[in-house]
């Protein structure tokens, strides 16, 4: 998950950057995160169904090939046409990523802990916020955005080379998570549109998060690096504490990562001008990012009503097409308003999303706190 996570999150600390070396608007940058979004989001389940049948090993091995290619293929870009092609590209793989991974690994081990093995997943990809983002910020300010770009290609190639050594060819109908362990319909609805809701509260601003952080926050550019590994650490801690009890408590982690990554983010809006303040809501912000996508995630694997692989892949699309449209929300609220507007809009929606799960425990008559 790590190569990928990275991939997908590092055009966040190099839009300005970007922006001056290949002419074009900071807005237009911001578009290589709704292009990858919306790529991942269409292309998601017709690629899980179209490889239902091929061995998980060849499937990652050509994912993960996929990524390299595109990684060197970015670094090399000198203009923005072919940069968003080899973003396409990238999209494409993680498309395939998680729909794949998720069942493979967690079919390793007992369904009691499948909920940690999940979170240990999204340790990997905490990992590569915490280490790439800000690491790929401050390479790209101190030599060119295409170094951090290409240097995704390595741990690709690490990744590809484990798994084509050590990953068993099966056939995946086989496996033991590729059906979940109690399918339900409505919840797995209640579920998709929830992910969707908050993968666009997040990405409305936190795509423009660098330039909130120093136009509201007044952070210098060395704060910035600092912040942006804060906002890491947050996302390693959130998922490897959320992990520890997702097995025992999967409903209430959701619903628990959704409202704290609401509180964050209009927290920032209303006092984001305020350093301590500031620094606060971006790590409450920062410790739901990860929480949320994993606990829908983990979700998947009990309620999905068919074969677990697809039902991965539609959150997975589901969330990146939420990405897609909050990059575009917070580039058109930043062309209309200002960059703090993207964080009350983000807000909003994500409460909206809290609203959907809460509407489902009162329509089960449970309370929204139950596990």
């Amino acid at each position: 998950m790590g190569p990928s996570t990275a991939a997908e999150n590092l055009p966040v600390g190099l839009l300005e950057p970007i922006s001056r070396d290949l002419g074009v608007s900071v807005s237009a940058v911001g578009l290589l995160v709704t292009g990858y979004g919306g790529t991942v989001a269409v292309a998601s389940v017709p690629l899980a169904h179209g490889v239902r049948t091929v061995p998980r090993r060849h499937v990652l091995t050509g994912v993960l090939g996929a990524l390299a290619v595109s990684s060197a293929a970015a670094a090399l870009a000198t203009s923005y046409g072919v940069l968003l092609a080899a973003r396409l590209l990238t999209a494409l793989a993680q498309a395939l990523f998680w729909a794949v991974m998720g069942p493979v690994a967690v079919g390793l081990f007992a369904p009691g802990v499948r909920g940690r093995v999940v979170g240990a997943l999204s340790v990997a990809g905490s990992l590569a916020l915490v280490l790439g983002v800000p690491f790929g910020t401050w390479l790209g300010r101190w030599s060119r955005w295409q170094l951090p770009v290409a240097t995704l290609a390595v741990p690709a190639l690490v990744s590809l080379a484990t798994i084509a050594a050590l990953l068993p060819t099966s056939r995946p109908e086989q496996e033991p998570a590729a059906y979940a362990r109690r399918p339900d319909i409505r919840r797995f609805a209640t579920v998709l549109a929830a992910s969707a809701l908050s993968a666009t509260g997040a990405f409305t601003g936190y795509t423009y998060l660098v330039k909130f952080l120093g136009e509201v926050g007044g952070f210098s550019p060395g704060a910035l690096d600092s912040l942006l590994v804060a906002f890491g650490v947050a996302c390693l801690a959130g998922v490897t504490l959320t992990g520890a009890v997702l097995d025992r408590r999967p409903r209430a982690a959701l619903s628990t990562a959704i409202a704290t990554q609401a509180v964050g983010m209009l927290g920032l809006y209303t006092l984001g001008d305020r350093p301590v303040a500031a620094v606060l809501f971006l790590t409450l912000m920062g410790g739901a990012l990860g929480p949320v996508f994993m606990t829908t995630q983990n979700a998947m694997l009990w309620c999905a009503p068919g074969r677990t692989d697809i039902a991965l892949a539609a959150n997975s699309g589901l969330y990146n097409a939420g990405i897609a449209a909050g990059a575009a929300l917070g580039g058109l609220v930043l062309s209309l308003t200002d960059v703090r507007t993207t964080f009350l809009t983000g807000g909003l929606a994500t409460a909206a999303a809290y609203g959907v799960l809460l509407t489902e425990r009162l329509l089960d008559g449970r309370p929204a706190s139950s596990g």
